[in-house]
């Protein structure tokens, strides 16, 4: 199962791990926007809020 990935992955380091766990909500977030259940602003800024508290805010430019 895909869930099950990142503890199955004791070799990945806390930081691989969190960005993994972060490249899948981006893609979850993708999936809903395409999918019409999210709007374009909605998407924005659940995204936004993602990147920040992930510590990833000053690459953010990098995520899209």
């Amino acid at each position: 199962m895909k869930n099950d990935f990142l503890t199955r992955s004791p070799s990945l380091s806390d930081e691989e791990k969190k960005r993994q766990l972060y490249e899948r909500q981006k893609e979850l977030l993708d999936t809903f926007l395409s999918k019409g259940a999210i709007s374009e602003a909605q998407y924005e800024k659940s995204l936004g809020d993602l990147t920040v508290k992930m510590g990833y805010a000053q690459n953010a430019d990098k995520t899209k």
